[in-house]
């Protein structure tokens, strides 16, 4: 499988991955809000669920927009350059944002990762390993760090 086939299979996967945890998080806050206004008896699981759908979303969707390169840039200096001056800013870019998912989201989320499963610690409601929960931000991590080097590897080819 060539580069872009595999890049375009994976941001098929991550847009349905969206696609389904924004789904079931409206029918979870659907739920919540009728069972508390319709039924006065509120779901006690919805609230913290929504909750850590939204990590999920969050996370996944930074890592979607990172490898659409849409995500949020002041680009005053790029705009400015051309030619090989820009194609390097811009490898620099990206070789800094996967220094970030490296260090921060790869290894700072392990940690954490790491840290509750030994803690055992769970969801106060679900009672879900939140070790499973933050799962969510290496991942992402991996993700972006695929992304990253998918981009300056175009822009190698372009140089």
């Amino acid at each position: 499988m060539n580069d872009l086939k595999l890049k375009k299979w994976v941001d098929q996967i991550i847009a349905n991955g969206l696609v389904f945890l924004m789904a079931v998080m409206v029918i979870n806050v659907s739920w919540q809000v009728f069972s508390r206004y319709v039924l006065q008896s509120p779901s006690s699981f919805t609230d913290e669920l929504s909750r850590y759908m939204l990590i999920w979303l969050g996370m996944l969707g930074a890592a979607y927009v990172a490898g659409q390169d849409q995500h949020l840039a002041i680009d005053l200096l790029p705009r400015k350059l051309s030619g090989k001056p820009k194609v390097r800013l811009q490898i620099l870019i990206y070789a800094l944002v996967a220094f970030f998912a490296v260090a921060v989201m790869i290894l700072g989320g392990s940690n954490l990762v790491y840290i509750t499963f030994i803690l055992e610690q769970k969801s106060a409601t679900l009672q879900v390993p939140l070790a499973f929960v933050y799962t969510i931000i290496p991942f992402s991590g991996f993700l972006v760090l695929y992304y990253q080097l998918f981009q300056i590897a175009q822009l190698k080819k372009i140089a």
